[in-house]
């Protein structure tokens, strides 16, 4: 028995319809499902579950789902893991308002199906959905507002479609600007004029913030899913390329900064560093801008490679590739700017890349699937400057030293593994002007860890972590309420946190008095639908972590 898929993925690409047909054949002894279940699966799946299991299903930072592994398991046992989540990092579905029991039902039948293989995507086939709105030559020569753009941040209303542009100061709304579905990451230009942001549908938006209302000024999709867009912030090249990723197909592709115009797309399918097998879905995951030479760092998640392309000559560009653990996931720079910390989420472990050597500094260990963000900086009273990150698998935070002059004997080791209050987290951080780190938890199946944040003093780091009620100060009443993303303003005075409820419910943003940890503002504008990542322009410009 066969399915016809292609207006559902040409649907995902935003196309009328794909030049051919995609068929996928029913696993033999799997679960009945209709063609109209099968659709709605393949959106959910696409939507909540192939960021950690890969779109082929083949498994990354999730485990594989693919029919041998699926069937064996069941639906009812399928469905108790989906619907209820686990400890390590497996959201709970159904009890945190995600998923109907229908639904869950409807995915416990869907991942014993083999899967589908999504559409490749061309150059040709991008510039075909690629739109500039206004042009370069009509757009302002000066900033045309009063936006103090410093302390702007871009929020995801993730199942909206939608940024919210909020200024850091009124705490108001700016503009509502149609985005992608999720998107993934804001990212500013290096000049700040520009952002960018990219849903994880592949779309990416172009918003110059110079307007006088901040618009979209140009888009793009590049694929069916993507996770990463970067800016190049060498000096004499700011503002001039842009760089995004795509999980399918996977590539990264280099654009005009200031229109997304595609100039070169280059396919990151390959041998994997530990198994030299060869891996068709090797997906890139982070994109980091290197301040030390015009390079982007391209994480290859699946083969477990670091790229590190240089874009100072595109016709002939060069690439140092670096062989790391897998699967390379998220993570940013250490306080100096020179190293990488690179989160190799199935491997346990954390590589440090060198960008002013281009080599493999250090692997280290750490605590079960480490999820940093970017991480956090700052310095330890004992151990000197460290990066830290937090975990999906355990509720450890893993602290490194990272200064092989002035503290050698600390470089690249765990010099303190802390408990936080709970597995499940997606992000720390911390800013140099403040003395604390804070670390959420929004995957941990436990509701009252998922609706608070942990902050220690790192000062004294001793002490242990404080527990504080985020969603319960926000008083939104019903819905799942996940807290997550600590971010800070410009300032490092206030720390920004999403509570993301389902899109029939209250969502907000919640912000804290660093210093004195006490509530200092909700905001709760109707606006506000599934807030998850939120973007302080001066910090990411920066990279203050």
């Amino acid at each position: 028995m066969k399915l016809r898929y292609t207006k559902v993925l040409a649907s995902l690409l935003g196309l009328a319809a794909l030049p051919f047909a995609v068929h996928s054949a029913y696993a033999a002894t799997a679960p009945a499902m209709t063609e109209a279940e099968m659709a709605k699966g393949s959106k959910i799946f696409f939507e909540r579950c192939a960021g950690c299991h890969g779109v082929l299903r083949k498994g990354a930072t999730g485990k594989k789902l693919t029919p041998d592994v699926t069937l064996d398991k069941g639906t009812e046992y399928l469905k108790a893991f989906i619907g209820y989540g686990s400890p390590g990092g497996m959201p709970a579905f159904q009890t945190g308002g995600e998923l109907t029991e229908a639904e869950v039902d409807l995915m416990a039948r869907y991942i014993q199906q083999t899967p589908v293989a999504p559409p490749e995507m061309s150059l040709k086939d991008m510039e075909a959905t690629w739109k500039v709105f206004v042009a370069v030559k009509d757009r302002p020569k000066k900033k045309m507002n009063k936006i103090n753009l410093d302390n702007i941040f871009s929020t995801t209303l993730r199942d909206d479609g939608k940024v919210a542009l909020i200024d850091g100061d009124s705490k108001e709304i700016i503009a509502l600007l149609n985005t992608g579905y999720a998107v993934h990451i804001s990212r500013y230009s290096a000049s700040g004029r520009y952002l960018y942001v990219t849903g994880r549908d592949s779309k990416l938006s172009l918003i110059d913030l110079w307007a006088k209302v901040p618009n979209v000024v140009a888009e793009i999709r590049t694929g069916v899913e993507a996770r990463s867009i970067e800016t190049s912030k060498f000096k004499g090249w700011e503002d001039k390329y842009a760089i995004s990723g795509t999980y399918w197909p996977p590539q990264f592709v280099i654009h005009e900064g200031d229109t997304l115009k595609p100039l070169k797309v280059v396919s990151t399918s390959g041998i994997a560093s530990e198994t030299n097998e060869f891996v068709r879905e090797a997906r890139v995951a982070a994109i980091v801008s290197s301040h030390y030479k015009p390079e982007f760092m391209v994480n290859v998640k699946e083969t477990g490679k670091v790229w590190m392309v240089d874009y100072s000559d595109l016709n002939n560009m060069k690439i140092t590739v670096i062989d790391t653990p897998r699967f390379l996931h998220d993570g940013g720079l250490n306080s100096t700017k020179r190293y990488f910390m690179d989160a190799a989420n199935a491997s346990n472990k954390i590589a440090v890349i060198d960008l002013k050597t281009s080599k493999l500094a250090a692997v280290v260990e750490v605590g079960k699937v480490p999820h940093p963000g970017r991480g956090a900086n700052f310095i330890d009273p004992k151990y000197g400057p460290v990066w830290a990150t937090s975990h999906l698998g355990d509720d450890t935070i893993a602290v490194i030293g990272t200064d092989p002059e002035k503290h050698k004997k600390n470089a690249w080791k765990m010099v303190r593994q802390i408990k936080g209050h709970g597995a499940g987290s997606l992000f720390i951080k911390s800013h140099p002007k403040s003395k604390n780190l804070w670390v959420d938890a929004p995957l941990n199946p436990d509701t009252a860890t998922f609706q608070s944040v942990g902050v220690l003093d790192i000062n004294n780091l001793e002490a242990g972590v404080t527990v504080l009620p985020i969603a319960e100060w926000a008083n939104l009443g019903p819905g799942s309420k996940r807290v997550v993303q600590p971010e800070y303003n410009k300032a490092g005075d206030e720390v920004w946190f999403s509570v993301w409820s389902g899109t029939k419910d209250k969502s907000a943003i919640v912000v804290v008095d660093d210093k004195t940890r006490k509530l200092k503002k909700v905001i709760n504008d109707p606006r506000i639908i599934t807030p998850t990542g939120h973007f302080n322009l001066y910090n990411t410009m920066h990279d203050i972590y």
